[in-house]
């Protein structure tokens, strides 16, 4: 379980430019003027599923073997990642079980759903979702897809960062949001390699800091809760193969409050007319909070996702 090279990320987008397109970068002049610095925003908002990981979904669906194709796919997925694999597996003829928490996003069950998935709804949150995905795997053979331990995945989705450095070169700061860590692998796997002075920060909510906290302690760590707004970040435990990338590349981590999460939706969508999930807004949340230290710099947002409900 190595993590993926930059020469991997390159080869995911031969597979991945087949079924996408690449997203926007934009430069927000709203936001730059509110922080004194230079703010670009990546809209991975504009994927088919509104949401960053179709990038890594379809890469490791597409290099199952033969075998793994035939038995199906199980993972969990508080949404995003789920309907990563429901899009995916749908594209490559694939059967494709997704279990979510009990308390799911309704608007990301729903997409699963339309994209062929089996959607199975248990447990509490997304570890105890997983936790029966992967027995489930195990008692009846299908291929589990590790929702962050696949270096398949960190490459699809790092694909993101390849377009970034293309058309920013002179970028200075990448923020992306936290969940399981994939995303954040990707930044610092492609930065880290084409342009080592990049600096790569993380956002994760306090109520949800079980890879801040594993970062600090350098091994992975649970926690008892995930209790945040931010169900895209809302995970008890890191997990080896993306904490292995993040202690070696990521520059910093950030921890956000619930309010905080709340107000950089809020900022986003009128600084920039972008609405976006809290996870996906949670880096434009980040930069207000770092404003001092992001002042004249080249910033790009990740903006991971937009399926925000409309009670949300």
């Amino acid at each position: 379980m190595q993590p993926p090279t930059v020469q991997d990320v390159y080869r995911a987008r031969q597979i991945v430019y087949r079924h996408l397109a690449p997203t926007p970068l934009i430069r927000s002049a709203a936001m730059s003027d509110a922080l004194g610095c230079e703010i670009f925003l990546k809209l991975e908002t504009a994927t088919p599923i509104g949401a960053f990981k179709v990038r890594g979904g379809l890469n490791l669906i597409s290099q199952l073997s033969g075998a793994e194709r035939e038995r199906g796919v199980i993972t969990a997925s508080t949404g995003n990642h789920g309907q990563s694999i429901a899009y995916a597996a749908r594209t490559f003829g694939v059967r494709a079980i997704i279990a979510a928490p009990e308390g799911a996003n309704p608007d990301k069950v729903a997409s699963m759903r339309r994209l062929g998935a089996e959607v199975v709804l248990t447990g509490r949150d997304f570890d105890a979702a997983r936790g029966w995905a992967e027995a489930e795997a195990h008692l009846k053979g299908y291929r589990y897809v590790h929702p962050s331990n696949e270096p398949l995945l960190i490459a699809g989705v790092a694909t993101a960062s390849l377009e970034i450095l293309e058309a920013l070169p002179d970028v200075d700061v990448i923020v992306a949001p936290i969940g399981g860590g994939s995303g954040v692998s990707g930044h610092c796997i492609v930065a880290k390699s084409l342009s080592p002075d990049v600096k790569v920060i993380g956002v994760q909510a306090a109520k949800a800091p079980a890879v801040y906290q594993s970062w600090k302690a350098g091994q992975c760590l649970e926690t008892p809760e995930a209790a945040t707004w931010a169900e895209g970040v809302a995970t008890r435990t890191a997990f080896e193969l993306p904490l292995s990338v993040i202690r070696k590349h990521v520059d910093d981590i950030v921890l956000l409050s619930e309010e905080e999460l709340r107000q950089g939706v809020v900022f986003l969508l009128e600084s920039a007319h972008q609405l976006a999930e809290p996870a996906g807004a949670a880096p434009a949340a980040a930069a207000r909070k770092l404003s001092a230290r992001l002042r004249g710099k080249r910033v790009v947002l990740i903006v991971s996702g937009c399926n925000i409900t409309k009670e949300q």
